[in-house]
């Protein structure tokens, strides 16, 4: 029983929060209310309606909401979603465009197993399906896997990684988004040695932390505070009875979001007043930025307890992959093995997650990697959203990456340039 009390009473508070809102929104709008002459009905409605709506979503898997794409035909094609490779933890989805052929340019996306779900991509993918076939991680709710399926950390997350790169072939790119970026580093690697005819034709790591201690940021600092006792301690409970994988240890997706949102209280609270107002102005919409930007945000998945603790003791205090000693089932990867990928770092200027330093140092592990195979761009101004999604992506770096990928997708030894379907 022990962590599973507060797990359940985080629920709790989550559902009474949700139900309070529904409350008050219903309240609050009931016809005779408009024959009173103050605001304040109106105000409770839209206070209900904004409240209600933020509680929901934080147990509620976000959809992708990609429907159709133009082609080079230039027709809509449907997009519909399915997946290639199932397992307990994660599947690997493929976006199927219907009607259209396959595409020269195939891209693996790595989404971050960082207390959101892979959906946090959906602007990432959207800019590029029009260019390419898409494949992305889709890492499952660990509250939702019974705990019959074992753990799962780092080691199984690189074996994972690894195993979707086999299954799709050397002719596919790989582009790791932030968190995954040192793992994604490490399955190449590991391949490189293992299986050296699957590895990837090409390797770009946006935005993550290869060694931490390159350029030091809060999330750094947490981590070399805190121990590991301490950390289990505080962020570590057991998934309650109503989910399936009742009983299994996690880092729950609630604790981490009131983590999110108590290092930005003060923004995220003018947010949601200012909303409030909009509501009873009769001004909000359902898919206004408000809406769009907090049901992405609030929407929290929980972490395996094991890959989230060996993640900070391996690869934030122990330095495993920045250190090149990390060890894979048994086997030490050596990153300059890698001899063939043309590899790319992309850096936000202003990223206060992963700092400008951090995943550039990944070019100094890769000892066995020619120079013209090694590339880096550091975006002025940008932060770290804007490095993957925001206009910073489509405007500078989404081109870059595609170049990047035509240059040497047409063989390690020689890429013939793809033409690009729009600029």
């Amino acid at each position: 029983m022990r962590y599973l009390l507060t797990y359940d009473m985080m629920e709790t508070v989550r559902n009474a929060s949700q139900w309070l809102g529904s409350t008050a929104r219903s309240f609050g709008s009931y016809p005779a209310t408009g024959l009173a002459p103050t605001p304040a009905f109106n105000l409770m409605s839209a206070w209900g309606e904004v409240i209600e709506r933020s509680f929901s979503r934080m147990i509620a898997k976000p959809d992708w909401g990609i429907r159709s794409v133009v082609g080079q035909d230039g027709r809509d094609h449907l997009v519909s979603i399915h997946s290639v490779v199932e397992r307990p933890f994660g599947n690997l989805i493929k976006f199927q465009v219907q009607g259209r052929p396959d595409m020269p340019r195939k891209v693996l996306l790595v989404a971050p197993m960082s207390g959101h779900y892979a959906t946090l991509l959906r602007s990432t993918v959207a800019s590029l399906l029009p260019d390419c076939d898409i494949y992305v991680t889709d890492w499952h709710n660990a509250r939702d896997i019974p705990v019959s399926c074992g753990k799962f950390d780092v080691e199984d997350y690189t074996l994972y990684l690894a195993d979707f790169m086999e299954h799709l072939g050397p002719d596919i790119h790989v582009i790791a988004v932030c968190q995954p970026a040192p793992l994604t580093l490490a399955a190449t690697a590991y391949l490189a040695e293992k299986k050296p005819e699957a590895q990837p034709a090409t390797l770009t790591l946006i935005g993550g932390p290869i060694d931490p201690d390159a350029a030091p940021t809060d999330v750094t600092d947490f981590g070399r505070r805190i121990t590991m006792g301490q950390l289990e301690e505080l962020a570590i409970q057991r998934v309650g009875f109503k989910y399936a994988g009742a009983g299994r240890m996690v880092y729950p997706g609630l604790l981490q979001l009131t983590s999110f949102m108590s290092m930005n209280a003060d923004r995220h609270g003018e947010a949601f007043f200012n909303q409030i107002l909009r509501a009873a102005k009769g001004e909000a919409r359902d898919n206004d930025h408000h809406n769009r930007f907090y049901d992405e945000y609030l929407a929290v998945m929980d972490m395996p307890a094991e890959f989230y603790l060996s993640t900070v003791e391996r690869l934030f205090k122990g330095g495993e992959v920045a250190q090149n000693r990390f060890v894979v089932d048994g086997h030490q990867v050596d990153i300059g093995k890698i001899t063939n990928v043309a590899v790319k770092i992309v850096e936000g200027e202003k990223d206060d997650i992963s700092a400008p330093g951090q995943c550039l140092a990944a070019l100094d592990l890769l000892t066995g990697l020619p120079a013209d195979k090694k590339f880096s761009h550091l975006e002025p101004n940008a932060g770290h959203y804007g490095i993957f999604a925001g206009k910073s992506w489509r405007d500078n770096i989404r081109p870059l990456v595609l170049e990047f990928l035509d240059a040497h997708g047409g063989g390690r030894d020689g890429a013939v340039p793809l033409k690009s379907v729009r600029p």
